[in-house]
């Protein structure tokens, strides 16, 4: 049940970050990306994120990156919108990745804040121009502190709400408040950045979610954002709280790639869980407990335990 995409909502509300399915040997999967990704959007999925972070972004190659996404454009269509991140903290290495992604038909970039070198204000802000002028698509920025050691400053974020082609944010900052002025100030479109705060976005103005457990959830996250559009905030509520194990479960750890394709194996939606250094794949046991929380979510079959 995908949700219509709208000036306030340009990428729809529902966004998986997807994973990058990977063979045993560590090589790339795409008819597993092409499975995976075309399950997501008949799940209620808007939109798709490729290339991030728990896509694997820093240990996938451009060759490898451009083929994701032509393989998901195929497999999708235009039934959801397909962002390619373009992260780097090399800008000109960044503004490839741009060119490079809309060359393989990717609808949308999303754009993080340079990491490691954090960069001044003013340096932010030119990495983030010259990447969306690199290539004429829709950008959504990726403000996420906690990895990039920099956050977009709110006169930053007015700079760059001029820019044309700047449309929207994902915000993983967990900072709500902010978020409801900075929408009101830039008229970006606010997506939040992390799975437990998508109805305090909702309530603040957002437009909705870029998830992680949406690689197991995405039914329920599309039936809360439709409820809560349609008035019926208890009841969005009431579908919210289904998901929490399984936000849990695959968040919890801070490993969102490795325990996103747990999960997506115990779907049987991937084949395996094989990830590449420095990421270490989930063990039995870890996987075992991924498992527990798509139990209590009521998206697998089994006995919860408590």
């Amino acid at each position: 049940m995908a949700l219509p995409s709208t000036p306030a909502r340009p990428f729809g509300a529902v966004l998986t970050a997807m994973i990058t399915p990977m063979t045993a040997d560590g090589e790339v999967d795409l008819a597993a990306a092409q499975r995976l990704a075309t399950w997501l959007v008949d799940h209620g999925n808007d939109g798709l994120v490729l290339n991030g972070t728990t896509g694997e972004a820093p240990t996938t190659h451009a060759p490898e990156k451009a083929a994701l996404v032509r393989a998901v454009v195929e497999a999708v269509g235009d039934r959801a919108a397909v962002l390619a991140g373009a992260g780097s903290n090399d800008t000109a290495h960044a503004a490839r990745m741009a060119e490079q992604a809309a060359e393989a038909g990717a609808d949308g970039l999303l754009v993080v804040a340079p990491y490691y070198s954090r960069p001044s204000q003013e340096g932010l802000a030119r990495h983030v121009e010259t990447v969306a002028d690199a290539a004429g698509l829709p950008v959504m920025l990726y403000d996420v502190p906690g990895r990039t050691g920099v956050r977009i400053a709110p006169d930053t974020y007015e700079r760059l709400a001029r820019h044309p082609r700047i449309v929207a944010t994902k915000d993983a900052t967990g900072d709500v408040a902010a978020a409801a002025g900075l929408a009101a100030r830039t008229g970006l479109a606010w997506y939040s950045g992390d799975d437990a705060l998508l109805l305090p976005f909702l309530a603040h103005g957002g437009a909705g979610v870029v998830s992680v457990a949406a690689h197991a959830v995405p039914d329920a996250f599309a039936q809360a954002v439709a409820a809560w559009d349609a008035g019926d905030h208890a009841r969005a509520l009431e579908i919210f709280r289904t998901t929490l194990p399984a936000i849990a479960a695959l968040n919890g750890a801070g490993f969102q790639a490795v325990m996103a394709k747990a999960a997506a194996e115990a779907l049987g939606v991937v084949p395996g869980r094989a990830v590449r250094l420095p990421l270490v794949a989930a063990s039995d046991d870890e996987a075992a407990a991924v498992r527990a929380g798509l139990v209590a979510a009521g998206v697998l079959a089994g006995t919860p335990t408590h």
